[in-house]
């Protein structure tokens, strides 16, 4: 046989067999092995494998295996429908080998596995002739009706919810399979976080009953299964006592579920598909009607004292009922005191709320005022009371204030790390935002000794667009970054601030720590050269001095660092650092491509020789820079880092340059995306501006203004 292929079988109309029997094909066999019938025309789900034979393990007969209970052992049985009305005159079916067994492997195979037979399995049906009738028919038991079966006579079969034998007296029994009560302490009622309720269990004695039993197959991914005795099974994710509704997810779609409508000898399903939002089965208790259940205290679900009983679906083909928890009421109304009254509860819950709101007070209200207490001793040991004194002392005392903890950590976000702007040796500066929107810079100490107190009470300014490092090593997709333009303008004005420091002071300044960290941008992006805490003040019949090595690893001067001579030329080096960021846009300490770690000015001086600049340069530089530009940066930067100090340019000439390129440089930058950066309308006397982050000065212009 081939791998995929499609028959068509026909059917004939029932024979009669005398006056009180029919025969009707109620269904297919197929006995072979290793394959799936697919039913193609089937009316509910096209498509769908209707059946599975698989190979029997010994020798069998394809006779043999269709005359015994056809389970899938070498056999397959589909069936048309419940009556013989239901079967179809005509049905196309496909057999696909499932491929899953070599049969090749097996020499003494018998002829069951060569081929695929197909037998029709074939009912009697039987009437009782003495009427006509259902009508006609003399009502003689409690729990029947009649059909008229042809065109003469009837057939009885219990009514819905019962099951037996409707030909006795007293023969159809209610359904009596439920038990209200859970017959083991201790059950598990979760299934990884789905919760499972009674009259649902996992084990046995923990369920009301065998349908209602469910699967945990993996409480780490909440894989619970239900399955409903008739072939179909459900991905359990919630179950609701109160709805009678079973939500749930494969592993059949809600068009592919169907509820199978047994014969008489067979009990109704407790599940049935219903159309809501959420794919859904509903469930009930158990096959009867309210007033039915009720008649039986024993086995009635309904057993908290709040519970009602709701008939579900009556029809004359499904019937139940479910319990709910009465109006004003919630919880599960199938254990005993399942159900809490809202308004008791709410009551309850209140009451406790405002017994643990009092009682939280009353602790809050003794601790704030301990902790004010603290406050004011730690306020005047550190100086505080001096702080009141000076404050008042004040020509404008209303534009001095102590601010309480409590605001400044408003102002601060709670000192947020992502607010810091300064970290020194006695304490951290965060940006703080006022009540009344003013900026200011909220110094917070760290535990220091008494006798450091007076070097922590200094001032600070804030700075709002950060360092020159942070923007340009940023990502370029961030919304602020610098344009060329403005690049070579902040370049300009840090290197005159350099300038001023070392010759236009009364005493030569060499900072000592230049770094693009610590070149930091205003509110209109003016470069302001900061923290001067390794500067030293040098007099200018010296042309150096010698000290301890101190600076950043990656900008600090090799001539300085091995002989131990700090000297102008040595912040000239570490400028030159900074111009090699702006052009390469790498750390001055950077992984290459292999992992490698690189100091970037030895980089630069050494791929500058093998290679164009434009080669070496960042990408979005190349874009907007030209070729003249980056040759006149790059030039200046190899000046600046030589090796011997005295081949080094000076500051005054760096800023020369630099100045010179800014006139040639459009820094009007016009993009509708990025920000637009200009350069900041300045007064006639402006110079670049240093502000001090340790407890040196600020040199703003060409005064100078004390921090103590």
């Amino acid at each position: 046989m081939a791998n995929a292929k499609t028959v068509f079988w026909s059917s004939s109309s029932p024979k009669s067999l005398g006056d009180s029997f029919d025969a009707k094909v109620s269904g297919l066999s197929f006995s072979g092995c290793d394959f799936d019938v697919y039913w193609l025309n089937h009316p509910s789900k096209r498509g769908m494998a209707s059946c599975t034979a698989t190979c029997p393990d010994g020798e069998r007969t394809d006779m043999v295996a269709a005359k015994e209970n056809c389970n899938g052992n070498g056999c397959c049985l589909i069936l048309f429908g419940d009556t013989w009305f239901d079967s179809p005159s005509t049905a196309k079916f496909k057999f696909v080998r499932r491929g899953e067994v070599n049969l090749e492997s097996h020499h003494n195979r018998s002829l069951l596995w060569e081929t695929i037979n197909a037998y029709p399995w074939e009912y009697i049906t039987w009437r009782i002739v003495d009427h006509p009738d259902c009508v006609s028919a003399p009502t003689r038991a409690f729990a029947k009706t009649w059909w008229t079966f042809g065109n003469y006579g009837y057939n009885c079969k219990c009514r819905n919810g019962y099951r037996g034998n409707p030909y006795i007296l007293d023969g159809c029994s209610p359904d009596n399979g439920y038990s209200p009560f859970q017959q083991k302490s201790n059950c598990i009622r979760h299934c990884g976080n789905i919760s499972v309720p009674f009259p649902f269990g996992l084990e046995e004695g923990c369920y009301a009953r065998i349908q209602f039993y469910l699967s945990c197959q993996n409480a780490t991914s909440s894989t619970l299964v239900l399955d409903d005795g008739y072939g179909s099974t459900y991905n359990v994710t919630n179950i609701s006592v109160d709805n009678g509704l079973i939500e749930y997810i494969g592993p059949k779609t809600a068009s592919e579920v169907e509820i199978y409508t047994p014969d008489d000898d067979w009990p109704q399903s407790l599940y049935v598909r219903v159309g809501t939002p959420v794919v859904s089965v509903q469930w009930v208790a158990a096959h009867l009607t309210c007033q039915d259940a009720k008649r039986n205290s024993s086995g009635y679900a309904c057993i908290s004292t709040n519970s009602e009983c709701i008939t579900s679906n009556p029809s004359d083909r499904y019937v139940g009922y479910r319990c709910k928890y009465a109006q004003g009421y919630q919880g599960n109304p199938y254990i005993r005191n399942g159900c809490v009254g809202i308004a008791i509860g709410l009551s309850v819950g209140f009451g406790i709320l405002l017994f643990c709101l009092s009682g939280g007070f009353i602790i809050r209200r003794c601790r704030n005022d301990i902790q004010k207490q603290v406050k004011r001793k730690y306020f005047e040991k550190n100086k505080g009371l001096l702080l009141e004194q000076l404050i008042c002392s004040n020509e404008k005392p209303s534009e001095n204030k102590i601010f309480p903890l409590e605001e400044l950590q408003k102002a601060t976000n709670n000192f947020d790390p992502t607010r810091i702007i300064g970290i020194g040796g006695h304490g951290i500066v965060y940006k703080g935002i006022l009540s009344d929107q003013r900026v200011v810079a909220i110094k917070k100490p760290k535990i220091i000794k008494e006798g450091e107190i007076n070097q922590f009470i200094n001032e600070y300014m804030t700075i709002p667009n950060g360092s020159l490092f942070g923007i340009i090593h940023a990502d370029r997709s961030n919304e602020e970054f610098l344009s060329w333009g403005d690049c070579i303008r902040i370049a300009t004005e840090a290197a005159r601030a350099l300038y001023y420091l070392h010759s236009a002071a009364s005493w030569s300044v060499f900072h000592r720590d230049v770094k693009s960290s610590n070149i930091l941008l205003d509110g209109n992006y003016t470069a302001m050269v900061s923290d001067f805490g390794a500067s030293r003040l040098i007099p200018f019949d010296q042309s150096h001095v010698i000290t301890n090595i101190q600076g950043t690893f990656g900008y600090l001067d090799p001539e300085y660092y091995y002989t131990g001579q700090l000297n102008e030329k040595s912040d000239v080096y570490s400028f030159g650092v900074v111009l090699v960021e702006l052009l390469l846009r790498k750390e001055p300490i950077f992984t290459d491509e292999s992992g490698s770690k690189k100091n970037l000015s030895n980089y630069f001086i050494s791929e500058i020789k093998d290679r164009p600049i434009r080669e070496i340069v960042a990408s979005h530089v190349l874009e907007e820079a030209t070729e003249d530009e980056i040759n006149t940066i790059a030039s200046l930067a190899e000046d600046c880092l030589r090796l011997r100090g005295e081949e080094r340019p000076t500051m005054k000439e760096v800023e020369m340059k630099l100045h010179f390129l800014h006139n040639k440089v459009n820094v009007v930058q016009q993009s509708n995306n990025e920000r637009h950066l200009l350069q900041p309308t300045r007064p006639p006397h402006h110079k670049a501006m240093t502000i001090d982050t340790g407890n040196k000065a600020i040199l703003e212009s060409s005064t100078c203004y004390n921090l103590e």
